[in-house]
């Protein structure tokens, strides 16, 4: 707004946000549905607002079986409307609620159970396109300032290389390194997505999630990783339909300590149970890898997949720490 307003005596025709040059799909192949309504499943598109995700504040019934209610959404929602299909749970039975999203359509629903007696239980959600709603929020600041509709025109077919006669404003993301460390601090999915999208766009010239995945594969085949060992479909790992094996994960964490770069690398590795390292979550399936300099000075790099597990994922958990804790 404050870029429209500053340029207010040039425009004289609708205003554009162009989107043009990556896939107009944003979620990827193999993905979900569960998982894609939710704030780890956001699809990445070219322009993405407040990644992509909202909360949704829910409150429950006196008795288990009661409705729950939606009480609101933070932010407001422009161009999403939800109902609830959710009810109340015994005490102590955590999150179970799940919202689901057509990938066409406005309309989404709640599901599953939050705990009974709950005033203000948030939960977080994806939203199916950060765009549409980005420009729906645009279009009513604009309404409320200058008193009138079709201001604002969106366009992601803008011809290549076209350009508005008047740029009023390009939104740079953050640096590649800011990126790196909340993507592997906070397992934000959706920047993973954004960068498979962005090496394809820079290297094919269309942000399309199969090219970076291509892209990805063909840069370790060159550093000499068996591609047999990198069976991936998407660039978060959130399709259960990625197949990574430990030895390859070991190989590209060897390479990554002989970069230039590493330090900063190593920083943005979460820790878990004394280690740095990174964690990996889906269903039935628990995963850690990562680097640990043991009492004696020794230094290990090491990758830790259990698959189809059974029981509670806390237990499976400490288990693994029990094993890992063998290298201390």
């Amino acid at each position: 707004m404050a870029a429209v307003r500053q340029a207010n005596k040039l425009i004289s025709g609708p205003l554009y946000i162009n989107a043009a040059g990556w896939d107009i799909a944003s979620i990827p192949d193999g993905w979900v549905w569960q998982d894609i309504g939710n704030y780890y499943g956001a699809g990445a598109e070219l322009l993405n607002w407040r990644e992509n995700q909202f909360d949704i504040k829910l409150q429950s019934g006196i008795k288990i079986g009661d409705p729950v209610k939606i009480t609101g959404t933070i932010p407001a929602l422009y161009t999403y409307k939800l109902s609830s299909a959710v009810t109340s749970a015994a005490k102590g039975s955590g999150d179970n609620a799940y919202a689901y999203f057509p990938l066409q359509g406005n309309d989404g629903v709640v599901r599953g159970t939050i705990p009974v007696n709950e005033k203000e239980f948030v939960i977080s959600a994806s939203m199916p396109s950060g765009k549409k709603e980005f420009e729906a929020i645009l279009a009513d600041s604009l309404k409320n300032v200058y008193g009138k509709t079709g201001y604002l025109t969106s366009s992601t077919i803008l011809e290549k290389g076209k350009r508005p006669e008047t740029l009023i404003h390009t939104e740079l993301s953050p640096p590649l390194d800011s990126i790196i460390y909340w993507f592997l601090k906070k397992s934000i999915n959706l920047y993973g997505e954004a960068l498979v999208k962005t090496f394809a766009y820079e290297k094919k010239g269309y942000g399309a999630t199969d090219s970076g995945v291509n892209i990805v594969k063909d840069f370790w085949k060159q550093k000499a990783v068996d591609p047999g060992e990198l069976n991936i479909y998407d660039g978060s790992g959130l399709s259960p339909l990625n197949r990574v094996t430990t030895h390859a994960e070991v190989e590209v964490l060897q390479f990554a300590k002989r970069q230039s770069w590493f330090a900063w690398f190593y920083k943005a590795l979460p820790e878990f149970n004394a280690m740095k390292m990174k964690s990996g979550t889906i269903s039935d399936v628990k995963s850690f890898c990562g680097y640990h300099t043991a009492k004696d000075g020794k230094e290990y790099i090491f990758s830790f997949i259990v698959n189809n597990y059974n029981g509670l994922p806390v237990s499976l958990v400490n288990k693994m720490y029990n094993v890992l804790d063998i290298l201390k």
